[in-house]
């Protein structure tokens, strides 16, 4: 008779935690996996998936805009927003069927309940109080919006997720957030014809990313008519019938028919017995704390993903959770290299970033070559409309290594996976040079930057 019930228990359907079920299963291990809401998690279901689905269709305004300077008449255009949210309602629906039936063909068992931790090898379903034991335990709950410190009128204040689901457009939107996900649903109401306006604490949107990005990409949207409000926050939302005022800590107010909530995100650790099994939580972060294979403090459960608050990107999740497979029923460890992590902010316009900012570079090498351009792209030329290109590299002068690539404009996020690599590799600015432009392309400026625009030297201490 088996010790355990299952070799490896997963808390959590989402990428990270499919990813970890199916090559464990791949190994020979029994697995079980528990969702609780639908298969796919956050990025498949309320995430990245419908969000670029989202984007897209947002975007098609500014294609029809651009069409008449390259001799299109078009009709005038009329959109339908149940439309777009029942084609995407279809769209979730056939990735959560294609990611239940890939992990049901890898040999793992999906329960659709709820689990908590009873101890280091035990999980309790809640759905019919069952208890399962596991060899190894696999925590994959990811994280959930975090509306922050309660304000009167909290309860008006809708989330990313509530707004994948809105009956009607709202004709007019108040977001408060300056990240991802606040300005990347800033660009989809604005695209789709909503008054947009921004609020962030900061001074600037993009708080972490490259000054010259963040910079450019407040100018581009602020040129789309998105009004963008920074060193102040939401003190109280009001409603008044369908519509709602939202309070400013600058003494203003402004009048919209929804107010968002998109300033960040917690990890999804409440209620999961964490305490009950003895598994330690980051107190930096407020995430489980794990070592560098993913294991918790108690040494049979695992954490990946979200839900550790290290880095919050779906890509990462799931190579988090092949290297614990791979590592704990492979037989061979490995550990993820988490530096030069590619990320995008489908923003409109895009950015797309990977390796070190400008800022960060300096502080970190004493020699730092900036090579840096803007340029009107090509279809600008004709359509007239009034945006621009910023492409930059930020290079080790002393080693010529290219430590950092930051691009804000069309297609950002395919350009840079593919510097990504180079980045990764460890390509010098020679490399870059010695390469051949693509013409006409807007990528050929990366390889054609020959000049630095700023150098700059960090004199050594005395």
């Amino acid at each position: 008779m088996a010790e355990f019930d299952v070799d490896l228990f997963v808390i959590g359907g989402g990428s990270g935690g499919v990813r970890a079920a199916r090559i464990a299963a791949g190994y020979g291990a029994r697995v079980m996996i528990a969702e609780e809401y639908r298969m796919g998690g956050t990025c498949v279901i309320r995430g990245c998936v419908p969000k670029k689905l989202f984007v897209i269709g947002s975007h098609v305004r500014h294609e029809i805009e651009d069409a008449a300077g390259f001799g299109w008449t078009v009709p005038p255009a009329t959109f339908d927003w149940p439309t777009l949210i029942a084609n995407k309602d279809k769209e979730i629906a056939r990735l959560e069927a294609a990611y239940t039936a890939n992990v049901e063909k890898s040999g793992a068992q999906i329960v659709k309940s709820r689990a908590v931790i009873e101890d280091k090898h035990t999980v309790r379903l809640l759905a019919d109080d069952k208890k399962i034991t596991a060899k190894y335990i696999l925590i994959a709950t990811g994280g959930a919006p975090n509306h922050g410190a309660a304000i009167p009128g909290i309860e008006h204040v809708i989330s990313s997720n509530e707004a994948f689901h809105l009956k009607k457009l709202p004709r007019r939107i108040v977001i408060q957030g300056g990240g991802y996900i606040a300005l990347e649903f800033a660009g989809i109401f604005a695209g789709f014809g909503s008054d947009v306006t921004v609020i962030y604490r900061g001074d600037n949107i993009l708080r972490g990313f490259d000054e010259d990005v963040r910079t450019h990409v407040r100018t581009e949207m602020e040129k789309q008519g998105i009004t963008i409000l920074t060193g102040c926050t939401v003190n109280e939302v009001d409603r008044h019938g369908e519509e709602f005022t939202t309070h400013l800590s600058n003494g203003s107010s402004i009048a919209s028919d929804q107010v968002m909530f998109a300033i960040g995100r917690h990890p999804s650790v409440a209620n999961l017995g964490l305490e009950k099994a003895g598994v330690a939580i980051n107190p930096r972060n407020g995430g489980i704390a794990v070592d560098h294979f993913s294991k918790s403090s108690v040494d049979s459960i695992y954490a990946i993903g979200d839900v550790t608050h290290r880095h919050n990107l779906t890509p990462v999740a799931i190579r988090e959770g092949h290297a614990f497979a791979d590592t704990v029923f492979g037989k061979r460890e490995v550990q993820v290299d988490h530096s030069h992590i590619p990320t995008a902010v489908f923003s409109q316009p895009e950015v797309g970033t990977v390796g070190l900012t400008e800022t960060e570079a300096r502080a970190q090498f004493s020699h730092v070559d900036i090579y840096k351009t803007t340029f009107r792209p090509i279809k600008a030329t004709m359509s007239g409309r009034d945006t621009r290109v910023l492409m930059k590299l930020v290079v080790d002068g002393s080693t010529d290594r290219v430590l950092g690539c930051h691009i804000v404009g069309d297609c950002a996020a395919e350009v840079t996976q593919v510097v990504a690599i180079a980045v990764k590799m460890k390509a010098t600015k020679a490399d870059f040079d010695a390469t051949i432009a693509l013409h006409p392309t807007a990528a050929e400026e990366l390889v054609t930057m020959r000049t630095p625009t700023a150098r700059h030297v960090r004199q050594a201490a005395e």
